[in-house]
């Protein structure tokens, strides 16, 4: 899925992070000026900003993430946005640090929001690498396990099997083009050009607040809220894993509805991750979630069950892509590409509007009156942050010769990783990657919206294409995928960590170093850590297992429709793709055309795509943490929107953590004790006959 795209910061657009986006802007614009309350506060230069505590605290931050962010990888690939944790838990480790110094009287340096904005950036860097890594979608499409899910070229080479020295080598060479394409653009889209960027603008206003006196109290107050919940959702986890002895064991298979509705996968599955999720994503993406959810596995699918022997042969296993599943994966895929179809042209109209609006203004193109108004003076915070800003430049041809010594090495190194993808595809994509780059990283500097994916999936199909089946195009595809949106996912997270910066006094060159530590750390944890899920759980990748890793069998299936067309679909599924593919572009132009105040009751057809071969068990945990969070608004509002987002932290942090140890214990042969298992009543007799003879 996408990082700061819809449903999460990992999905086609971050609606829940822009949410609190809005609420933290819109109180800053409130507020008469924010540099004047820091005012008589120096601003570190940007080697002090720079802290070994701050990367201690990055380092301890990013593998707790990272943790998190694997999990919902390889589970239904819905990962909320982590800023906000991060920032939180940031500052309190800091914090506790430094009084506890200060008390010894060992204290050399004061902690900085400028410090805070680094920790911040590192962190969420360094996680990001877990999303863009493609560990849950095209890099672990690539394995055996995937391949055999799919009857259609899988051939040994349009295989490659994890293994940790690629995978770090692979994200070594392609995960910091996308730092180096637009660090040369910095003050056009931050200075000139006055970009938005509400996530960046949010977290800013966040970290500015923790820096003030009652702002400090609050975060207090709210870390405490997430340790509270930590510690459950932990020890919740920890609890349930004593009845998971076997297969369908456990709370995670509560029949919650009855059997029927088990069968169908709706139930409520005790998972303390996806409440906390649903509390953070707003309510027209849970609700998206369950009503795709009942058109898929409530409508669709039973039905299409009973055409069995006439639309797909009754022999196909319940697995096979001819059979039920080819129906689920490829209406699945034709919804996911017409919302990111739809959302591409509508960012990319938006992005080539804005920059022809902000150029023509600016005198730079000969268009319009060249008696322009003169722009409107420059308020203190905005002349504070400017003149800082500018201070601590980053040479242009630090970038120019970043960028293509990299490219260098990543051309001739990639062909040895995956033999299918020729130098000369890389260096294609390379050079038209910083064009790309630009536009994902304006566009989401208007709108919020990261189109990584997106652009992914468009490699996928060129290269693959390309490539040719008989070459390793699937391979190559989804390598080329990977490649692509490593760099476009990285360019729009630097400029928005750029804004961040900006708007906390934070020097360029602090982010910027920031960013690479924060990128090189994830090159390292996030394999590590995926392996260790992958050596843990021996059914990792398997349909209905507990890691199936849902999205690799998509974008691999993506990847085969890009080299062999629509050979691969069952009977009638090329019709109801195109029905389900108009669909989603019908809707979001609907969405569109009746304005915010409607909107918001039309559901998101890239959010109802994913419980279609999924399931709704998820939607329904999803739905009961918006059910709390409403409930708690109606009875204390400003409550629910000071400590919402904590509780929900917290949740997501214990049960994400729970996942080390468990994956510990698995490595070395510790099995749970005890098998929780639930019978329908004929069953049970049986069982009951079985045992008594």
């Amino acid at each position: 899925m996408e990082r700061s795209s819809s449903i999460a910061k990992k999905t086609d657009g971050d609606d829940g992070e822009r949410n609190l986006s809005e609420q933290l802007v819109g109180n800053e614009e409130k507020e008469e000026s924010v540099e004047k309350i820091f005012e008589c506060r120096d601003v570190p230069p940007w080697q002090k900003q720079l802290t070994f505590r701050a990367f201690i605290v990055s380092f301890v931050l990013a593998v707790l993430f990272t943790f998190i962010v694997m999990k919902l990888n390889l589970t239904t690939g819905i990962i909320p946005s982590l800023n906000v944790s991060a920032g939180l838990l940031g500052f309190f480790f800091v914090k506790t640090w430094t009084k506890f110094l200060e008390k010894s009287g060992l204290l050399k340096q004061p902690f900085t929001r400028q410090e805070n904005t680094v920790i911040q950036t590192c962190v969420v860097a360094a996680s990001g690498i877990a999303f863009s890594g493609g560990f849950g979608s095209y890099l672990f499409g690539m394995s055996e396990v995937v391949a055999k899910q799919s009857t259609e070229t899988n051939a040994s080479q349009n295989i490659k099997n994890p293994s940790l020295a690629w995978m770090i080598g692979f994200l070594f060479v392609v995960s910091f083009l996308g730092l180096f394409s637009v660090l040369p653009l910095r003050k056009i889209m931050i200075i000139d050009f006055k970009l938005t960027y509400p996530s960046g603008t949010a977290t800013a206003h966040l970290i500015n607040s923790f820096h003030t006196p009652q702002g400090a109290k609050l975060a207090k107050k709210q870390v405490r809220a997430l340790g509270k919940f930590f510690s459950f959702s932990f020890l919740w986890g920890f609890f349930q894993w004593f009845f998971t002895a076997g297969d369908d064991c456990g709370f995670v298979n509560f029949p919650t509805f009855g059997l029927k509705a088990y069968e169908h996968k709706f139930y409520f599955d005790f998972s303390a991750t996806y409440v906390g999720v649903g509390m953070i994503c707003p309510y027209i993406i849970n609700i998206s979630l369950l009503v795709g959810a009942i058109l898929s596995w409530g409508v669709m699918w039973p039905l299409i069950e009973q055409r069995k022997g006439d639309w797909y042969s009754a022999e196909y296993s319940s697995s096979s892509l001819h059979g039920l599943q080819g129906y689920k994966v490829f209406i699945a895929i034709a919804m996911i590409l017409g919302d990111g179809i739809y959302n591409f042209v509508k960012v990319l109209g938006r992005t080539l509007y804005g920059m022809y609006t902000q150029l023509r203004n600016r005198n730079v193109l000969p268009v319009g009156s060249q008696s322009s108004p003169s722009p409107p003076a420059l308020s203190y915070d905005d002349q504070r942050r400017t003149q800082l800003f500018l201070k601590d430049r980053i040479p242009m041809w630090l970038a120019i010769v970043g960028y293509v010594t990299i490219a260098i090495v990543s051309a001739a190194t990639l062909p040895h990783i995956f033999p299918p993808l020729r130098w000369y595809y890389i260096v294609v994509i390379y050079i038209f990657a910083p064009t790309l780059a630009f536009c994902n990283a304006y566009g989401c500097g208007l709108t919020d919206w990261s189109l990584a994916s997106t652009y992914g999936k468009l490699a996928i199909f060129v290269i693959g294409a390309w490539a040719g089946a008989g070459h390793g195009g699937v391979l190559a595809g989804l390598a080329a995928c990977g490649v692509m949106m490593n760099i476009v996912s990285t360019a729009s997270d630097l400029t928005q960590d750029f804004k961040t910066g900006y708007m906390t006094l934070a020097s360029p060159r602090s982010m910027f170093v920031s960013q690479i530590i924060g990128t090189a750390m994830g090159c390292i944890i996030s394999p590590c850590v995926f392996w260790l899920f992958y050596k843990a759980f021996d059914d990792l990748g398997v349909p209905g297992s507990q890691y199936s890793a849902p999205y690799a069998l998509v974008y691999r299936n993506m990847a085969i429709l890009g080299v062999e067309g629509f050979s691969a679909l069952p009977k009638h599924c090329l019709t109801l793709c195109y029905i389900f593919f108009a669909a989603a572009i019908v809707i979001n132009g609907i969405r569109d055309a009746v304005g915010p105040k409607w909107a918001k009751f039309i559901p998101l057809p890239m959010a109802m795509a994913i419980p279609f071969y999924l399931g709704g068990y998820f939607t329904i945990d999803m739905c009961v943490g918006s059910l709390i969070l409403f409930i708690w608004e109606k009875i204390n509002k400003a409550k629910a929107d000071a400590f919402g987002p904590a509780v929900a932290s917290g949740l997501i942090c214990g049960d994400g953590i729970w996942t080390l140890p468990s994956s510990i214990l698995a490595l070395a042969g510790v099995q749970p004790p005890i098998c929780m298992k639930f019978l329908s009543r004929k069953a049970n007799a049986r069982v009951d006959t079985l045992l008594g003879s």
